[in-house]
């Protein structure tokens, strides 16, 4: 379907989508929400050996992030060092590496499963890239990446299956990698996406949080909760915005409202 760019403001319910929201406020019982964290690897291992490599189509950048690492160079051909937190099967890793050969980068995921997949892959090469599993809420980055030695972190559909509480973890550990100036680049779900619209009553973990039938997890961001998240653990917010979009689904008539938020954080 076509893609139509709508700008940068908060996203407002239709009448219907507002009501349907209210009523929905009964929450994922205790019990069951403890279950889903304590198996949350296990649910995105399988995930992956469901869905193998061909679930995720390979994200060819969209030209505002290859600028951003265009602009982390002082010269032209100066090699990059960057990290992909959450790489998945590498469907940004390998696209990346193909269009910039002056490229090193590091590669991690919590799912044992999905970093054996960008280790199989043709593409990868122990010279240009290193993957390793990794907790990112518990696990050292320190003991795979060298302090300050990172020009550029992306963290794209990843912090959204990470319990909110836990988030702030996340950016604590990767500001220990990052070059002082330099940034991490974000994109993920933004609130009212039609992904949260879609989720059925019983599904609800907390605010803008929600558990799909396979047991993953997505959290839906407004803007003020993630320029709070990152500015509490020293960055500083360079671009945040909502992305609004409109897929059209033109077989069956419809209009389906994607909002991400696009967002970028520096190391001061």
């Amino acid at each position: 379907g076509a893609f139509h760019k709508q700008g940068h403001s908060a996203r407002i319910l239709s009448p219907e989508e507002a009501e349907r929201l209210a009523k929905d406020q009964v929450l994922v019982s205790e019990f069951k929400q403890l279950k889903l964290e304590k198996e949350a690897q296990k649910n995105w291992d399988l995930f992956y050996k469901r869905n193998s490599t061909n679930f995720f189509k390979d994200r060819h950048w969209t030209t505002r992030e290859f600028q951003e690492l265009k602009a982390c160079r002082e010269f032209a051909d100066q090699k990059l060092t960057i990290l992909e937190a959450g790489c998945g099967v590498g469907n940004c890793l390998f696209p990346l590496l193909e269009e910039d050969l002056n490229i090193f980068a590091y590669a991690c995921d919590f799912s044992p499963r999905a970093v054996e997949y960008v280790k199989k892959n043709a593409l990868y090469s122990t010279e240009r890239c290193k993957a390793f599993q990794c907790d990112l809420t518990k696990d050292d980055l320190l003991e795979n990446i060298p302090a300050d030695s990172v020009d550029a972190v992306t963290l794209i559909f990843v912090l959204s299956a990470i319990h909110p509480d836990k988030m702030h973890l996340v950016l604590k550990n990767i500001y220990k990698v990052l070059k002082p100036g330099k940034c991490v680049l974000f994109r993920d779900y933004g609130l009212y996406d039609h992904a949260m619209l879609r989720f059925k009553s019983g599904s609800k973990l907390g605010e803008n949080f929600y558990v799909r039938q396979d047991g993953t997890r997505s959290y839906f961001f407004t803007k003020e909760f993630l320029s709070q998240l990152f500015k509490a653990e020293g960055y500083e917010q360079v671009v945040n915005e909502y992305v609004q979009r409109e897929t059209v689904n033109r077989k069956e008539d419809l209009c389906v409202p994607r909002v991400f938020l696009q967002s970028k954080f520096q190391k001061p």
